[in-house]
């Protein structure tokens, strides 16, 4: 038998997106093979496409950063799961694809009743949006807080969670994607025609709880200085070389030498590979917040997994708001 998946045949844009055909085989004694359901588009797909990542993956490759399936077979060492069971897997490769192979210790548990589609933003976008609200800031009803980047999977992700916590949210985005912002409840600031930075000190003159900033470059020096005492920038843009990613990491840790009792922070998921407990945690918080109807995340298209080139394509071209997912058949 066959299954198929998407690979990047070499670097380059949508088109370099191929559909080939493999073999399936049995899962070895410490995996799980997991017939995919669905699998969200994501910018760190786009950005390892193009090459641009800190530890860049060779080509061919397949992208796909995570999944939400159906466990399809189990190896003889396989104890946690069984055929039939509904599980997701962080994956950061190989998403793309009909059929994925796990390790055990990869899986996370997904109540069966959850719509796949709706519930694939929540392993990526909504992990890191959850994580960096409560864990890396703390927020507490009421806070104010700045959203750089407010109108992708994440951003949206943050509005949701935001509206849900009784935040005051600002958040930066074209103004053609204000009507999304204002519908949760936030000021949404073009960051094209406004100075987001005079914007924000009127609009707040004794500062802001916490920033949240998902580009980075200047935004760090811009942002920081926004946050009343006691506040946190959360920095958690993918950086795209080495060079930048030691230059970004520095600029905040600089903030840390001198904080005058303000703090910065950088957040990423490779985290969960060294203490997966606070993410299966999360995770657990986020899929049961889905399923009785608290949250909502913004499914702007569904795409069949063979069509994953489109699907980017679409997502490249900016005017996203919220988030992609692939469907396998």
């Amino acid at each position: 038998m066959k299954y198929r998946s998407v690979f990047a045949m070499k670097r380059g844009g949508p088109e370099v997106l191929q559909v080939v055909e493999n073999d399936i085989h049995p899962p070895d004694r410490d995996e799980v093979r997991i017939k995919v359901l669905a699998a969200p588009v994501s910018l760190p797909d786009v950005e390892a496409r193009y090459g641009l990542s800190p530890f860049k993956i060779n080509t061919p490759f397949v992208p796909g950063y995570a999944i939400i399936g159906q466990v399809d077979a189990v190896g003889d060492n396989v104890s946690s799961v069984g055929i039939g069971e509904r599980i997701a897997v962080l994956t950061v490769y190989g998403g793309y694809s009909e059929i994925y192979y796990a390790k055990e210790d990869q899986l996370i548990p997904v109540p069966a009743s959850l719509d796949p589609v709706a519930a694939a933003p929540l392993v990526l976008n909504y992990i890191v949006a959850y994580q960096t609200l409560h864990r890396y800031a703390k927020i507490t009803p009421g806070d104010k807080v700045l959203f750089i980047g407010a109108s992708g999977g994440i951003g949206t992700a943050f509005l949701d969670l935001g509206k849900l916590y009784g935040l005051e949210m600002y958040g930066l985005a074209s103004r053609e994607k204000h009507q999304v912002l204002q519908e949760y409840g936030a000021t949404p600031i073009d960051y094209r025609t406004q100075d987001y930075v005079q914007v924000m000190k009127f609009a707040e003159p004794g500062g802001i709880d916490a920033v949240f900033d998902g580009i980075g470059g200047a935004y760090v020096k811009e942002s920081f200085p926004l946050l009343r005492k006691g506040g946190t920038y959360v920095g958690y843009s993918n950086p795209l070389s080495i060079s930048t990613m030691f230059k970004y990491i520095g600029k905040i840790l600089s903030y840390q030498v001198f904080p005058n009792s303000r703090s910065a922070r950088f957040y990423g998921t490779g985290l969960s590979r060294l203490n997966r407990k606070p993410f299966l945690e999360d995770w657990s918080i986020l899929f049961h917040l889905l399923e009785v109807g608290e949250i909502s995340p913004i499914i702007a298209e569904k795409f069949p997994l063979v069509h994953a080139a489109d699907a980017n394509r679409l997502l490249e071209g900016g005017q996203v708001v919220g988030n992609i997912v692939l469907e396998a058949a």
